[in-house]
């Protein structure tokens, strides 16, 4: 939740600054600020709503880790699958479903998948495992990026590092799944590409 924190004070921050001039301007560059003001304004009440809404959300039984495990490609691309497990687990009346696949190639390429099922936590459970869904992140390092964006459809966070040649893709689907692809050693399209085998669509159904 670190970066929302961060993301609300900013915008905050910014609306008390933008709202604080010189009583010398003219009406003209009022209205001007107050055109300028409503940028922050909606991003912070869009945050809000999201935050408000997520949070509201009720507990549901989580879905069999089974048909999670369907769902994890057997192949990504000249990669194999070398593992895939699965597990239902919980505490004091929480629980989450989790499935996951391990993918290699012969040239120490590694690819890891996990789709987790947060129905059982729901709420700001789900908000902390995806505090990137309700943020915008745009970040540059000198080896790579970090940024949340919209990836076949859905709002995602994505993370590479070109020195490493290593990075993530985190996606939200229908405010309760989770899919988490981890590399290393491949680039960002190879991640993309893995995160395309899986029929999002089809998890997003799964009642």
């Amino acid at each position: 939740m670190k970066t929302s924190f961060i993301l609300a004070f900013v915008l905050s921050s910014g609306l008390l600054f933008s709202s604080c001039g010189s009583k010398q301007e003219d009406k003209g560059q009022e209205e001007e600020k107050a055109e300028e003001a409503k940028g922050p304004i909606d991003a912070l009440q869009a945050f809000a709503d999201k935050a408000k809404e997520m949070g509201n959300r009720e507990a549901v039984e989580p879905i069999d880790f089974r048909k999670l495990k369907e769902l994890l490609p057997e192949k990504l691309g000249s990669l194999s699958r070398t593992e895939a497990t699965g597990e239902k687990s919980g505490a004091m009346g929480f629980t989450v479903s989790t499935a996951e696949g391990k993918y290699s190639g012969g040239d120490g390429e590694s690819i890891d998948i996990e789709i987790i099922d947060t129905g059982g936590i729901a709420g700001v459970s789900t908000m902390t495992l995806a505090a990137w869904s309700i943020a915008e992140i745009d970040k540059e390092t000198a080896t790579g990026y970090e940024k949340t964006t919209k990836l076949e459809g859905y709002k995602s966070f994505e993370k590479y590092d070109n020195q490493n040649k290593s990075g993530e893709l985190n996606v939200l689907v229908a405010d309760r799944y989770l899919v988490n692809v981890d590399g290393n050693n491949v680039s960002i399209d190879q991640l993309k590409d893995a995160l395309k085998d899986i029929d999002l669509s089809k998890l997003g159904d799964l009642k």
